[in-house]
């Protein structure tokens, strides 16, 4: 699947480059990336697997694209910064989507990675055309090199992998989920780098990117959005982090930067909440939804909500819980609770007439068996067959379940079997 306007996924917002460039240099960046799209469209064409893994070009200060080949996989260092950095920062990142997740480049297909760096004159800002990982050198004013933080290459490429998997449109809050999607691994991959379990990371997007004189952290702040800057010139972060604040606007393609520090606060707390590291926890989690067949290229927050609390198994009350601090409800109709909650399993019929009923408290763990067990959707009107027992789910409050024996799916006869086995067993 590929998003229809993936070609716009640009590392700086367009209100912080029209800050420090100008409207007319802005525009002319939009320009540039919208031909950019046409050409990248007409040239994956031609992409043919095989050769280095990655390579990295040079593009001499112009907007001539890809350079020329200057770094390949398994080629020494080059001496030049950026270029050694692109080459570090692809590395890490293939990396920790093949050894992590299993992914193999971006297409999932071992496709090979083309890199340019020194792209344009004092160019301030990164971004994935269809074809290309691009990255600009920074005017040295505001900005500085756009591979000198790690987390902005990872960034790139996960919205390769967005738009080879979800493809997410690059619009509205879909388009949010699409730059938050690609925030997630990119704090990831630095998490991972330094060796942090998610509790002790700092969640800082783009941390270096601005030069000492710039009063600020980081360009995107996961854990606290709307605070990773505070300038003079550049003014105050604008994101937002909860939906009490969801910002309806035409520009940045429906504020898909502004969003999408509401997920991104999401899957801060439920990477917390999950433990252990980043991406190994909760990335997984995202990880399995994005790729799960469950989202929609124009999927909403809900609806991805919804997505990662089915993949989270045992861990489905902390995701769900995480969306909920943000003002997002997954949109399921999921009777899992995120307090302690009750479920009540009655199993009656069968050829000795008998009816057997348990409850129980649901942890962490039940909640993850119910979500899995998806009995919101498990009604049926059909009759039981002689001899077979009928089920009946009874989620704290919530309409009851009732599931002829011969209906149940995997997920509903474990559940049942934990409840019913072991809420009736002699004590």
């Amino acid at each position: 699947m590929t998003s229809r306007d993936s070609t716009h996924c640009t590392f700086i917002p367009p209100w912080l480059a029209e800050r420090v460039d100008g409207a007319e240099r802005a525009a002319l960046d939009d320009a540039l990336r919208t031909r950019r799209g046409v050409e990248a469209r007409s040239a994956r064409r031609t992409v043919v697997p095989g050769g280095p893994a990655w390579t990295v070009h040079d593009a001499g200060s112009t907007t001539s694209l890809p350079g020329e080949a200057v770094r390949s996989a398994g080629d020494p260092e080059s001496g030049d910064v950026a270029v050694d950095e692109a080459a570090v920062g692809i590395e890490e990142t293939l990396a920790m989507f093949a050894e992590v997740l299993s992914r193999d480049s971006h297409d999932d297909a071992g496709a090979p990675v083309s890199l340019t760096v020194h792209y344009g004159s004092r160019y301030n800002n990164a971004f994935w055309d269809g074809t290309q990982l691009v990255f600009g050198d920074g005017d040295g004013q505001v900005f500085e090199r756009f591979t000198k933080p790690v987390d902005v290459l990872a960034h790139e490429f996960s919205h390769a992998v967005v738009e080879h998997t979800a493809g997410l449109v690059y619009q509205g809050q879909s388009g949010a989920l699409n730059e938050s999607v690609a925030d997630v691994f990119a704090s990831c991959l630095k998490q991972r780098l330094l060796g942090q379990a998610a509790a002790e990371g700092d969640w800082l997007i783009g941390e270096g990117i601005f030069t000492p004189k710039v009063a600020a952290r980081g360009l995107r702040d996961m854990a606290a959005p709307g605070t990773a800057y505070d300038d003079p010139e550049l003014g105050t972060d604008p994101q937002v982090g909860h939906m009490d604040d969801y910002i309806d606007t035409t520009d940045d393609n429906g504020g898909v930067h502004l969003n999408s520090g509401i997920p991104n606060k999401a899957f801060q707390l439920a990477a917390v909440a999950v433990g252990g590291t980043a991406v190994e926890g909760a990335g997984r989690i995202w990880y399995d939804a994005l790729v799960g067949g469950d989202v929609a290229e124009d999927a909403d927050f809900a609806a991805f909500a919804a997505a990662t609390v089915a993949a989270a198994g045992q861990h489905a009350g902390a995701v769900s819980e995480a969306w909920a601090q943000v003002g997002v409800e997954p949109a399921t109709g999921s009777p899992v609770s995120t307090g302690p909650g009750r479920l009540r399993v009655e199993r009656s019929g069968g050829f000795i007439g008998r009816t057997e009923t348990a409850e129980v408290d649901l942890d962490d763990d039940l909640r993850g068996l119910v979500e899995q067990a998806a009995l919101s959707t498990a009604g049926t009107d059909e009759p039981p067959r002689p001899d077979m027992y009928v089920y009946t789910f009874t989620v704290d409050d919530g309409e009851p379940v009732r599931v002829p024996e011969q209906r149940l799916t995997p997920g509903q006869a474990e559940l049942a079997r934990r409840v019913i086995d072991v809420g009736t067993a002699p004590a």
